[in-house]
């Protein structure tokens, strides 16, 4: 057993209002300079739709993420051993400053300088970087709120598995069916963009699992860009280097949220840490797509389980740490209650940023003129919501329904056993069923309902101590190493790291 820690997130999407604030604190924090105007490491996608870039799902287009060879083995979808060296010059499946958009401001300076006339100044757009007028065409949120758009909403690319009848259902109900689904780069245990790198500039933090581009070893190459099946890793047009999210290190060092999590209005976001079993990962990132969501599950250990923390002691992870791993939001959320799953599973990254999928309006059909609302009982609106299970299965759970209907199943449990708490107009009986099916008593029930509407910020933001005096240990310990002399004890200690 190989214990580690990755610092993982949870965004509850039935409580995501889409009002983006998250990406602008993050934009201003970290991506508001020449050449990064295109980035949004965080950025709020409306679903159903194409995102952004435009149809990034599409590994068909762009060839990101793992695939199983015919030997059972995974390798880069985009890219071969001798196939690096051939397309160092040239990627033909990168994403073009279109599939993004082309950054614009306006020139506000006109409505100033503008000469006296008949016609009101405007402040035409321009291009950030030609400086010439352009005709906008997309944005980063494009498609925001147009779930039932033509344009945008059946151009989704995980429509393909859902049936012609559900589609026409899904886009007969006056195209008002849609939910949010905020990104960040997922920092996942098996990322194809470290692996895809030829310099080695990308690599995953051995103290708290965040994955980082190194700015000095960066050589623009843009595999990475490639490599990523969600596309969260961006090429800086005015350094050359790639850039990507960071997750907010100097914050979390610091005992703070990242600026996104602290800045989120709906208060959808849970943090904290995980420990994980790194020797699972080849064997978890490896089974048949309807296996990857537990398999996912089943690297994640038991912080309480004594060989967990002794084999967590023995690579240096600290009580305190232990500790704050047994508090974790995502842990409740990911293990104890199976809540939340990760979003594209199939693509075998074993992403760290969980969904907890969202209760869609009730589906309804008009049958001669009548709008048909027959009860189906209280778990019938499983499979009567307006997006059909096929979808949200696509999404976040490489395909298995079973997953996605159990956590909206146990979302309506909560709801039910609240409302028999709070108003009492449910039948006791019911409600009980309904606990049953979902294998949950009243105290747990209570327990989401808690964290999920009444958390604190302590309750939301669980995060380990960094212990830099122990990163500024090994940093002395690597220079004693280089001049051939002994350290002081520490060396016999394990040191953590990927």
């Amino acid at each position: 057993m190989n214990v580690r820690l990755q610092m993982a997130m949870v965004f509850h999407l039935d409580k995501c209002i889409g009002c983006h604030t998250c990406s602008i604190a993050c934009k201003n924090v970290w991506t508001d300079r020449r050449g990064a105007e295109y980035m949004w490491w965080n950025n709020v996608e409306t679903k159903p739709g194409t995102g952004y870039p435009t149809a990034w799902e599409d590994q068909d287009r762009y060839r990101g993420g793992w695939v199983q060879g015919s030997d059972g083995k995974l390798r880069l979808r985009g890219f071969s051993k001798g196939g690096t060296l051939e397309s160092i010059f040239h990627q033909p499946y990168l994403p073009t400053i279109d599939d993004y958009y082309e950054p614009f401001t306006y020139r506000y300076q006109d409505l100033f300088d503008t000469p006296e006339g008949a016609d009101q100044p405007t402040a035409r757009p321009v291009s950030m970087i030609t400086g010439k007028p352009i005709d906008i065409q997309a944005g980063p949120n494009w498609d925001d709120d147009l779930g039932g758009s033509p344009v945008y909403a059946e151009n989704d690319p995980n429509l393909t598995h859902v049936s012609e009848e559900d589609k026409r259902l899904l886009f007969e109900l006056e195209r008002m069916t849609f939910f949010y689904v905020p990104r960040i780069c997922n920092h996942c245990l098996n990322p194809s963009c470290v692996a895809a790198c030829p310099s080695g500039a990308i690599y995953k933090r051995g103290e708290d699992g965040v994955v980082l581009i190194n700015q000095e070893a960066c050589r623009g190459w843009r595999f990475c860009v490639t490599a990523c099946p969600y596309k969260k890793s961006y090429y800086n047009w005015s350094t050359g280097k790639s850039e990507k999210c960071i997750l907010c290190f100097p914050r979390i060092e610091t005992g703070q949220a990242p600026a996104c999590f602290h800045s989120c209005v709906g208060r959808i976001r849970y943090f904290g840490g995980l420990l994980y079993d790194a020797d699972k990962l080849p064997a978890a990132a490896s089974v048949p797509e309807g296996e990857l969501v537990d398999a996912h599950r089943g690297i994640i250990l038991n912080p309480n389980d004594p060989a967990v923390v002794a084999g967590a002691r023995k690579n240096g992870l600290g009580p305190d740490v232990i500790e704050a791993c047994r508090r974790s939001p995502v842990y409740q959320y990911v293990i104890d209650w199976k809540l939340a799953l990760p979003l594209h599973a199939e693509f075998r990254t074993i992403p760290m940023l969980f969904y907890v999928p969202p209760l869609m309006p009730v589906m309804a059909t008009v049958e001669n003129g009548a709008y048909d609302t027959t009860e189906t009982g209280l778990f019938g609106v499983v499979d009567n919501m307006r997006l059909p299970i096929t979808y949200l299965a696509r999404l976040f759970s490489a395909g298995n329904e079973g997953h996605v209907r159990y956590a909206l199943k146990k979302q309506i449990a909560v709801r039910a056993h609240r409302r028999m708490v709070t108003v009492g107009d449910l039948d006791r009986d019911a409600v009980t069923s309904m606990m049953q099916e979902v294998g949950a008593d009243a105290a747990e029930l209570d327990a989401i309902y808690r964290l999920t509407s009444l958390p604190t910020e302590k309750e939301r933001y669980v995060i380990p101590p960094s212990h830099r005096e122990e990163a500024e240990q090994m940093l002395k310990t690597d220079v004693l190493r280089a001049k051939g002399e002994t350290g002081f004890g520490f060396l016999e200690r394990p040191v953590r790291g990927t």
